[in-house]
């Protein structure tokens, strides 16, 4: 049995998992706020409920899945994956190089490992979703902010020092909404947080991204304006990937994935123009084939590649 955890920075999930037939079945999944909590006591959580699953007096699991091989981490950045420590992420106020791998090692003795969320979610979908069969991939977030996770060759991306892949920080106007602390840049425009902003900049409007699609949907000129605004930076950001990586696929998670019906008429035009012929014939632009749970698959892929 793997298991994953999904530290985010309202809720934590743990997922334990089993590999088949290629794929990985998830055996059982819990989730805890992370409000008012520190990451001592969220670490002390997820080893609470990974010591029920793993003992057969208290577990619900069948007796054959309740040996752990494996702990995946996934959470987002900045942290180092090669020592194991989450750096300061701003979602998660006092986590300060906390040492994740070598807590969970000394506690429970398996291989353990941590990466960012945008390539843990590569990973999942590269193994699991939209990227089996290929080789190059790349998985764009699209939450609340907009990072990306990098395949090349079958084999993760991540850089000197697991920056890789951080496209949310490209500066694509000169004024716009501030996302990644950086005016107009591309999490700025293509992100949750940064529609909503383009919202209030443009129109003046205090809208979730969820009542701005419900808007966009019903016709609103105003709301459709901004969100073809995203739309078309969106565009260019995938041009630039398809033209630097060459990817196979490019999976798009949250705001996309949620929209990709409304995205892609106003997409597609873009990259026909904007992006190298060849290029763009080989790459399909898809919405994250695993859903709402691919943060669940995303940590217990991370778990399979330290386990056995």
């Amino acid at each position: 049995m793997k298991i994953g955890l999904d530290i985010g920075g309202t809720k934590c999930a743990i997922s334990a998992g089993e590999n088949a037939d290629g794929k990985v079945k998830i055996l059982s999944r819990e989730e805890f706020p992370t409000a008012g909590l520190s990451w001592n006591q969220v670490l002390d959580e997820f080893s609470s409920r990974i010591e029920k699953l793993v003992n057969p007096k208290f577990s619900t699991l069948n007796s054959q899945f309740s040996i752990l091989s494996s702990i995946g981490i996934s959470c987002g950045g900045p942290l180092d994956s090669k020592r194991g420590v989450i750096m300061s992420p701003p979602n998660l106020p006092g986590w300060d190089d906390v040492p994740v791998v070598k807590f969970f090692e000394d506690r429970f003795h398996v291989p353990t490992a941590v990466q960012n969320d945008a390539n843990a979610c590569a990973l999942a979908e590269y193994l699991y979703g939209s990227g089996r069969g290929v080789k190059n991939l790349v998985f764009m977030t699209f939450g609340t902010g907009l990072g990306a996770g990098i395949i090349i060759d079958g084999k993760l991306y991540s850089g000197s020092n697991d920056n890789a892949g951080e496209i949310g920080h490209i500066r694509l106007a000169p004024t716009g909404p501030i996302g990644y602390n950086k005016e107009g840049s591309a999490e700025g425009f293509c992100s949750g947080a940064g529609m909503a902003r383009l919202a209030k900049i443009r129109k003046g409007l205090d809208l979730t991204t969820k009542e701005l699609f419900a808007r966009v949907r019903a016709g609103d000129p105003d709301c459709t304006e901004v969100f073809r605004e995203s739309a078309e930076k969106l565009a260019t950001i995938l041009a630039f990937t398809i033209d630097i990586l060459n990817p196979e696929v490019i999976a798009l998670g949250g705001v996309f994935m949620r929209n990709a019906d409304l995205f892609m008429p106003v997409v597609d035009p873009i990259l026909d123009r904007e992006a190298l012929p060849l290029a763009r014939k080989v790459c399909r632009i898809v919405p994250a084939e695993l859903g709402e749970n691919i943060g669940d698959y995303a940590a217990l892929a991370v778990a399979g590649g330290v386990g056995n």
